[in-house]
């Protein structure tokens, strides 16, 4: 790997953790006025990832999809946690009781996670 790509994945992942922190802080925020976002932490994770950088990385992309699936995960477990355990190892050891539309969130945010942080080859520039 040369000294770019290297620059340019170490930024990547930095972004990463910043979209990460600000989606988690974000879910919370707009749950607090009625909304439920759990797309948004993955979302945000995969963004912060993909902005900084001018390269397209695939290991870059599954880095920030495994992050996002299990943030969203992790965010769930503080939002929600189960009422006959509260621990976060009771909860991924029953993911099969949580509601239809909170599995395909969490899922939608890992696949735009990955995505996201996907990038573009914009150094070439337009290719028509």
């Amino acid at each position: 790997m040369d000294a770019t790509r290297a620059r340019n994945l170490g930024l990547g992942l930095l972004g990463a953790l910043a979209g990460a922190a600000l989606g988690y802080w974000a879910f919370f925020w707009i749950a607090h006025h009625g909304f439920y976002a759990m797309v948004l932490p993955g979302a945000l994770a995969g963004l912060g990832g993909g902005l900084p950088v001018k390269d397209r990385s695939i290991l870059r992309a599954a880095f920030c999809g495994a992050l996002a699936l299990g943030l969203g995960l992790f965010t769930e477990w503080r939002f929600r946690p189960f009422i006959a355990d509260r621990s976060l190892g009771y909860f991924m050891t029953h993911l099969h009781q949580l509601q239809a539309v909170t599995l395909m969130m969490v899922a939608a945010g890992a696949v735009l996670g990955a995505w996201l942080a996907l990038g573009r080859n914009r150094a070439s520039g337009n290719k028509g």
